[in-house]
């Protein structure tokens, strides 16, 4: 469990950090020694001190997860809405390359953004969201992912199902039940996706909720492109929803009378919130399993794979069953 192969940040030390960075500047800005380990579980990313400039974010791959290509199409996705003037962080280009390469680590340097969480109750501040997520499809639209993943039904769904149980994740006694609910559930997702017909699918943020965008004076900053990838247009607006329905329906007329500026929407997409965020509910727990491995999981997520852990997920799926077989949120066109 301690080998570098099961740990693969196991090397990532303070001293090999700043040395990979050092390496970029060809002597003329070198790192002053101040280092900050941000938020982020997935992969590894840091605010680094510079002698000479403002600080940089610097993000280090996980290894085997995404391929070069991948990686280059994130980027070269987000540098498009750079050029389009949106707000987005994208990676730096230095020495003609985005991604670089120190003691087996991939990397990507990024500029410094600073701000504050969205205030997501604010109908101006929703308005303001949907104009820019709008403005993003629009650019997506234009064409597709090539080398990223589309988001479906198997990858999101079928497949961490089966890694659960291959894996011996499910408690024996509760194995039956969670089985049983999570057919139920998967049936559920495909009856929407019916529902819903045949959509058209873009490139997407893909994880765009509160914490991967940073609000200020001049409005969002879209922030953490990682798991940018092919989806339908809801994926990126259902998780700026909370609440009762009746708030949700408030909160998704907020955002649309800012996104229809920009983009079109397809209210037939609306049968899929539910079955959007099952999905994430399914995959996020197949997501915590496989990094069980990573020392850094069992320390922030201590909760996970405990009998409680997976009773609770039992009772979640059923509460979405029943959120999935009831009318979709009201859209005025």
């Amino acid at each position: 469990m301690n080998s570098p192969k099961a740990t693969p940040y196991a090397l990532l030390t303070p001293d090999c950090i700043l040395n990979a960075v050092d390496s970029l500047g060809n002597g003329e800005s070198r790192t002053d020694g101040r280092l900050l380990a941000l938020n982020s579980y997935e992969n590894r990313v840091y605010q680094v001190g510079m002698g000479e400039g403002p600080m940089l974010v610097v993000k280090f791959y996980r290894p085997n997860r995404w391929s070069d290509a991948a990686i280059l199409e994130e980027h070269a996705f987000v540098q498009e809405l750079v050029e389009q003037e949106l707000p987005v962080a994208a990676a730096l280009c230095i020495a003609g390359r985005t991604i670089h390469e120190f003691a087996g680590y991939r990397f990507a340097v990024y500029p410094k953004c600073a701000g504050r969480a969205p205030e997501l109750e604010d109908s101006a501040t929703l308005e303001w969201m949907g104009r820019f997520i709008g403005r993003i499809h629009a650019i997506g639209a234009i064409k597709p992912f090539r080398e990223r993943p589309s988001l479906d039904i198997t990858s999101f769904g079928e497949e961490p199902r089966g890694y659960l149980l291959a894996h011996g994740f499910i408690p024996d006694d509760l194995r039956d039940a969670w089985e049983s609910v999570m057919q139920q559930a998967l049936d559920a997702v495909r009856c929407c996706f019916e529902r819903a017909g045949k959509l058209r699918r873009l490139r997407l943020h893909g994880d765009c909720h509160a914490g991967n965008v940073l609000w200020s004076d001049n409005g969002p900053h879209f922030v953490d492109f990682d798991d940018a990838r092919m989806g339908p247009a809801i994926q990126d607006l259902w998780m700026l929803l909370s609440g009762g329905r009746a708030d949700m329906e408030r909160q998704l007329a907020d955002i649309l009378s800012g996104y229809r500026l920009f983009h079109d929407f397809d209210p037939r997409e609306l049968y899929l919130v539910e079955a959007l965020r099952t999905l994430r509910l399914i995959h996020y727990a197949a997501w915590l399993a496989r990094r069980w491995d990573d020392p850094a999981f069992p320390h922030a997520f201590p909760w996970f794979n405990t009998q409680r852990y997976w009773q609770d997920r039992i009772l979640e799926l059923r509460e979405q069953i029943a959120l999935m077989d009831e009318e979709p949120l009201a859209f005025m066109a």
